[in-house]
C-alpha cells in the first residue's frame, strides 16, 4: 500500500468527487480527516470509511471559523498531515448579468479562500519534506461551454491554478509539492443538480454536446480521479509540482 501510515485531510470529502478521492487514499493505506458542511452527510461517510477515519470534521470552510475547527482538529488530532486535498467548492450556474454579489463572494469564499486560508493556517501540521497538496481544479478555468453560464466559477477555478503554481514555488524549498487535478464533467450531486433546473431542451442539447465533444464518449465518474490523486500523493511523484492535470476524457486536447 503506498500511502500506508500517512494522515489525509480532504474538503469536502463527504460526497461526490471528494468521497471517491478519500475512498482512494484509505485503499492505499493512508488515514483520513474529512470535512464536510452537511454533519447527516459527514456521519454516512464516516461509516463507510470505517477504520480509514481518523476525523470528521463538520465545519463550513467559507467562514473563517469553519477553517479554523478543521485546524484545531488537525492539532488536537496529534499527528503530523502527510496530503492535503482542496476539494470543497461550489457552482452556480446563473447569467452573467444576473449573479449577485451574495453568490459571487460564497463562490469566491469557498472555492478560492478556503484552499489559501486552510493550507495556510496548516503549514505547521505539514510533514516536511514530502507532503503533498492538491487542489481540485476545474476545465472550466480554461474551457468554456455555450449555454454554461460559470463566470464566477470559472473566475475562482482560473485563481486556484495560479495559485498553485504560485505555493509550488514558494513552498518547493521546503519540500512541499503543490499539484492540482482539473477534472472535466463529472456525475456528482452537484453537477445534477445544476442540471436538473434547466429545461428538457437544454439537458438533452448538453448530453448531444458530451457525446460528440468528448473523444471517451462520456462524462467522467467520480471513481476516475482517484487514481490521479493517489499517484500525486505518493512518493511517485517526488519530483512533481506545479502541474494542473486535465483529468477529462480528452476534452481539453484539441
Amino acid at each position: 500500500m503506498r500511502l500506508k501510515g500517512k494522515l489525509a485531510l480532504v474538503t469536502g470529502g463527504s460526497e461526490g468527487i471528494g468521497l471517491s478521492i478519500a475512498e482512494a487514499l484509505a485503499r492505499e493505506g493512508a488515514e483520513l480527516c474529512i470535512v464536510g458542511r452537511d454533519p447527516n452527510k459527514l456521519a454516512r461517510a464516516r461509516e463507510h470509511l470505517a477504520t480509514s477515519i481518523k476525523l470528521a470534521v463538520s465545519a463550513d470552510l467559507a467562514t473563517e471559523r469553519g477553517i479554523s475547527e478543521v485546524v484545531e482538529s488537525i492539532e488536537r488530532g496529534g499527528k503530523a498531515l502527510d496530503i492535503l486535498i482542496n476539494n470543497a467548492a461550489i457552482a452556480h450556474v446563473v447569467v452573467f448579468e444576473n449573479v449577485t454579489r451574495e453568490q459571487y463572494e460564497t463562490a469566491l469564499s469557498l472555492n478560492l479562500a478556503a484552499p489559501f486560508f486552510l493550507t495556510q493556517n496548516l503549514l505547521p501540521y505539514l510533514a516536511q519534506p514530502g507532503a503533498s497538496i492538491i487542489n481540485i481544479s476545474s476545465y472550466f478555468a480554461n474551457k468554456m461551454i455555450m449555454g454554461r453560464a460559470m463566470s464566477v466559477y470559472s473566475l475562482s477555478k482560473g485563481a486556484l491554478n495560479s495559485l498553485t503554481k504560485a505555493l509550488a514555488f514558494e513552498l518547493g524549498p521546503r519540500g512541499i509539492r503543490v499539484n492540482a487535478v482539473a477534472p472535466g464533467s463529472v456525475d456528482t450531486p452537484m453537477r445534477r443538480k445544476s442540471i436538473e433546473v434547466m429545461p428538457e431542451d437544454r439537458q438533452v442539447e448538453l448530453q448531444r454536446y458530451v457525446e460528440r465533444s468528448y473523444p471517451l464518449g462520456r462524462i467522467g465518474q467520480p471513481s476516475d480521479l482517484g487514481g490521479i490523486v493517489v499517484f500525486l500523493a505518493g512518493h511517485e511523484a517526488a519530483w512533481v509540482t506545479g502541474g494542473i492535470f486535465a483529468i477529462d476524457g480528452g476534452l481539453t486536447a484539441g
